[in-house]
């Protein structure tokens, strides 16, 4: 059995001015206690863009395809940059 230790990560979101506060008390801890991962810088981004194509697929208005119309097209797409 491994010894590993899970980890869980959240996401904060603070004032700038109590950075430097949460960045002491974070440092309190150790290495194997806590690590800091960088923000995806395009998270917003993203989730912006997944946020719209859910409303397009709860309201209706999103475009699909059958199994067969989107093999067609990969098919279609790879043949184009098989030479």
């Amino acid at each position: 059995m491994s010894n590993k230790l899970v980890m869980e990560t959240i996401r904060l979101e603070f004032q700038p001015k109590i950075k430097a506060k949460i960045l002491e008390l974070l440092s309190s801890f150790s290495s194997d206690e806590l690590k800091i991962v960088q923000e995806d810088t395009d998270f917003d981004e993203n989730k912006k863009k997944l946020d719209l194509s859910l409303a397009k697929i709860k309201n209706g208005t999103a475009e699909c395809c059958s199994l067969d119309e989107l093999d067609e097209f990969l098919e279609k797409t790879i043949s184009e940059y098989e030479n």
